[in-house]
This record gives structure tokens, sequence and C-alpha cells, in this order.
């Protein structure tokens, strides 16, 4: 087995760490080393790598937009995510990208040479540290879309004016129904969607994509 890795750190001696440790692993090959995502790209594109190491904090274009171009241009490569960002929302934007692999800069060579392996299997490959926090983001999500599921067209449309500012009175008005049955459904949307009040209402329509504020 022979695996072509392609660095992408714009830190010299972070590559060159990097570097020495995989040539010491015999059916390692690094065949080359970026310092931005514009030359990370075309690098991809000259090299062939079946793997890239790609930081996110580069100059010039980040290691989100540069996984975002090496997906939508659908180049022959895997990509693990190496970097000192362990924030749930950074690791939820690659893996929505579409990463295939996730570790952090301060994770030990054994975890650097798995993701490798697993990923180079075709597997996926996440920061061990990081599933409690990954896991309980996407039973949030599951949870949250059951909530939103279970509101009814009118709900929906309510819960978008209230998001919006509206009082009950212009809410009956634009909806063409009375105060009280916009009192009826207020009470219900906020049951299902477990808030207690219009500002938590209009948070979460907003947070969800409910409603979208320009």
């Amino acid at each position: 087995m022979a695996v072509n890795i392609l660095l992408a750190d714009d830190h010299r001696m972070v590559r060159e760490g990097i570097r020495c440790l995989l040539e010491n692993v015999s059916e390692f090959n690094v065949v080359g080393e970026a310092a931005d995502g514009y030359e990370c790209i075309s690098l991809v594109n000259k090299t062939k790598p079946n793997i890239v190491l790609l930081d996110i904090d580069m100059p010039d274009m980040n290691g989100i937009d540069t996984l975002r171009i090496i997906k939508e241009q659908k180049m022959i490569c895997k990509v693990i995510m190496l970097t000192r960002h362990n924030e749930i929302d950074y690791l939820m934007k690659a893996l929505e990208i579409g990463c295939d692999g996730y570790i952090l800069k301060d994770s030990s060579f054994d975890t650097l040479l798995k993701a490798i392996y697993k990923v180079y299997s075709g597997n996926k490959y996440i920061e061990p540290n990081m599933m409690p926090i990954l896991n309980s983001n996407l039973q949030e999500k599951s949870n949250v879309k059951k909530r939103i599921s279970e509101l009814t067209k009118r709900e929906i449309d309510v819960l978008k004016m209230i998001a919006s500012g509206a009082f009950n009175k212009e809410i009956a008005i634009t909806l063409n129904i009375s105060e009280r049955t916009v009192k009826n459904h207020i009470s219900n949307i906020f049951k299902k969607i477990e808030v207690s009040d219009r500002t938590q209402a209009a948070v979460f329509a907003i947070k969800n994509g409910i409603i979208t504020i320009k």
C-alpha cells in the first residue's frame, strides 16, 4: 500500500514536523506542501494525492473554502481537516461540506495514523475527544427537526410573523383569522417547539431557518 499525502498549512514548521513524522512510515509518501488554499488546489490537481491534510486557518483562502472547492470540483482525494479548532461549529461545517476526517493539532501521532488509515480505507474518522459533543449536536438537530415537523402550515405562518415582530392583531389581519385563533396557534406553537415566550420562539425560528432576517 502506498498512500500519497499532500500537506496544507500556512506554518512551515508545522508542515516540516508532520512531513518528518509521515516519512518515517514506509507506505506514506508526502507529494507536496501548500501554504494556502490556492496553492493547495493547484497541488491537488498536479500531484493527485490520495489524502490531503488540510488546516482551517490559512491566508488568502481558508481550509473550509478549500474543502468546498475540492468537493465541488469532485477532485479524487480524501480530505482530513487537521486543525486547532475544537468548536462544534467548525466540525459541523466541515462535515456538511464533506470532509473525510477531522482531528486536532494537539492529537498524538497515533491518532493521525489512525485517521489516515481509516480515511484511506473509505471510512470517516473524527477526533475521539469531539465525538460526545458531535453526538449531542446531532441529537439536538434531530429533536429540533421533529419539533418543526409537528407544526402545521398555519402555525408555521404564525411563527414566521412572530419572528418578524408582528403583534397578534397584525397576524390576525394578515392571515384573516381572529385574534383568539392567533392566541390558540401561539399556545400550540410554544408547546410544540418547547419555548415559553415570543422572543424564544423568534430565536428558534431564525436559528433553524424558518425565517431569514435580512
